[in-house]
């Protein structure tokens, strides 16, 4: 099933089962991600309102977070067994950076306990199927420049400044609140 969710950013679609042990999230997709709409032509059946509480609970918290407000996402309700071994590490990692900080795909790279795989790591957070939930915005290249991000980097940029991250003239984020 499929639901969106209006935003000031825009639209989010959420794609989430439903069985007999409960809801899971099966991806996220931000406003302007090109593969939302293809969801749809795929069978995945539009709902409006969601019946299933834990759904809604969270589509409040999303509405709530891209308000600005500081929330801390529940990752029980997402389907993490769909990643691989290695993403799944690097997301879960990624999900343990708090509100306000920020870290590197190396310093996330050497914290797995691999720490040449920053580029490995890049490419894990750009196939994040839980955008927001789990905030791949709060990750950057080690130079403070901001990187990749599905809906683009203005999004990540304000997604960070919400947060309290501050930047430089340049651009560039100032590094004082690492994670990892």
């Amino acid at each position: 099933m499929v639901t969106g969710i209006t935003t000031a950013f825009g639209q989010v679609r959420l794609v989430w089962v439903s069985s007999a042990s409960g809801s899971k999230i099966r991806q996220i997709f931000l406003p302007g991600d090109p593969h939302a709409g293809a969801v749809v032509d795929e069978g995945v059946t539009p709902v409006g309102e969601p019946r299933d509480e834990a759904v809604r609970a969270l589509i409040a918290a999303i509405q709530s977070f891209l308000r600005g407000h500081d929330v801390r996402f529940e990752i029980d309700l997402l389907d993490l067994d769909r990643c691989p071994p290695f993403q799944r590490r690097v997301l879960l990692t990624e999900y343990g950076i708090p509100r306000g900080h920020v870290s590197t795909y190396g310093r996330i790279a050497r914290h797995i306990g691999n720490p040449g795989a920053s580029r490995a790591v890049g490419s894990a957070l750009a196939r994040n199927p839980f955008p927001l939930v789990i905030p791949c915005h709060r990750a950057l290249r080690s130079d403070g420049r901001l990187g990749g991000f599905q809906a683009g980097l203005d999004m990540k940029r304000r997604l960070l400044e919400m947060e309290g991250v501050r930047f430089r003239e340049d651009g560039r984020v100032l590094m004082e609140k690492t994670w990892y």
